[in-house]
C-alpha cells in the first residue's frame, strides 16, 4: 500500500513536461520464420516495427522475394497473404544442412534493399519415450508435469520442447516453450526429466485422466537457444517498475533486421494422462 501510494504521488505531483524522442522514424525489419524436417508448407512472415504508440498490428511487408536455398536447390516462397511467404506443401528441411534465407523487398527498409539469414539443421534425437505425473502441491491447483527418457549425446546440445494436448498446442508462443541445454546430463540417460508443465489453475493447459499428451521436441542451435531464452526474460517482470529491456536480444538478420531464423529437427513423442500423484 505504500508503494502503490507512493506510486500515485509521484503521477500527481509531476507536471512539467517531457518531450522523449521515440526515434519514431527508426524502421526495421522484422523476420519470424523457421524450417522443420516436417514435410508442409513452412512460413516467413516478414513486418515491420512502428512507433512506440503504434497500437495496432505490425504492418506486413508484402511484394518481397523470399528464397531459401539449401546447398542443393533453392526455393521461392510464395506470399499466400500479406507479409506471410510459404514454402510449397511438399517441402521438408535435412538435418546436417545449412539454410540460407534471402529476402529481396520491393522498397528499402532503413536503407536496405536485401536481408539474409543462415541457419544450420542439428542432427535429430529422438525421444525413447515420455510420461506424466500429476503434482497437486504445486500451486493451488497443481501442475502435470511430463518427463522424458533419452540418451543424451556427450556433444553440448540445446534442445526446444512443445506440449500438445489432445492435438492442440498449449505451447503456442516462442514464451511459452521450453528451452535447455545438456549441462545436468550430458552424455547420460535422463531418466525422468521434466520437459513440459501444465498448470492446471489455467483452463487451456487442465488435463483429464485419459488426455492425449505429445512432446515435440527439437534439436536447436546455440544462437537460437539464445535468442529464445533472451525473448523470454523480456517477456516478463521487469525490476525496477519502468526499466527498459537490459540489452538487444540478438537475432541472426542481417543490416539491422530483427527476429530468428531457424531451422531445426522434430520428433514425437506421446503418452496419455493417468490422473496420478507423484507425492512430492
Amino acid at each position: 500500500m505504500v508503494l502503490l501510494g507512493s506510486a500515485l504521488f509521484f503521477f500527481n505531483s509531476c507536471t512539467e513536461r517531457i518531450d522523449i524522442d521515440l526515434e519514431e522514424s527508426y524502421t526495421r525489419l522484422v523476420v519470424e520464420g523457421m524450417i522443420t524436417n516436417d514435410t508442409l508448407a513452412h512460413t516467413i512472415r516478414l513486418t515491420s516495427t512502428t512507433s512506440y504508440y503504434y497500437s495496432e498490428k505490425a504492418p506486413a511487408v508484402s511484394g518481397a522475394t523470399v528464397t531459401i536455398d539449401d546447398g542443393t536447390s533453392v526455393t521461392t516462397l510464395a506470399e499466400t497473404e500479406p507479409g506471410t511467404y510459404q514454402t510449397p506443401s511438399d517441402y521438408f528441411g535435412i538435418p546436417g544442412r545449412t539454410y540460407h534465407l534471402n529476402i529481396g523487398l520491393a522498397t528499402a527498409i532503413n536503407g536496405h534493399e536485401t536481408y539474409t539469414a543462415v541457419s544450420q539443421m542439428s542432427p535429430m534425437l529422438s525421444l525413447d519415450s515420455i510420461s506424466s505425473v500429476y503434482h497437486e502441491d504445486w500451486g493451488p491447483d497443481g501442475y502435470y508435469e511430463i518427463k522424458c527418457y533419452v540418451l543424451d549425446p556427450p556433444s553440448t546440445d540445446f534442445y526446444m520442447f512443445r506440449v500438445f494436448k489432445n492435438g492442440v498446442l498449449v505451447s503456442d508462443s516462442l514464451t511459452k516453450v521450453l528451452v535447455t541445454d545438456d549441462r545436468f546430463y550430458n552424455g547420460n540417460y535422463t531418466n525422468g526429466v521434466g520437459i513440459g508443465y501444465l498448470n492446471q489453475s489455467f483452463e487451456k493447459e487442465i488435463v483429464s485422466p485419459g488426455d492425449n499428451l505429445t512432446i515435440e521436441s527439437a534439436r536447436i542451435t546455440e544462437e537460437y537457444y539464445r535468442f529464445i531464452s533472451q525473448l523470454q526474460i523480456q517477456s516478463g517482470y521487469q525490476n525496477p517498475l519502468f526499466s527498459g529491456p537490459p540489452a538487444n536480444i540478438s537475432g541472426n538478420i542481417n543490416n539491422g533486421g530483427i527476429g530468428f531464423f531457424a531451422t531445426y529437427p522434430v520428433s514425437y513423442s506421446k503418452t496419455i494422462a493417468s490422473g496420478l500423484s507423484s507425492g512430492d
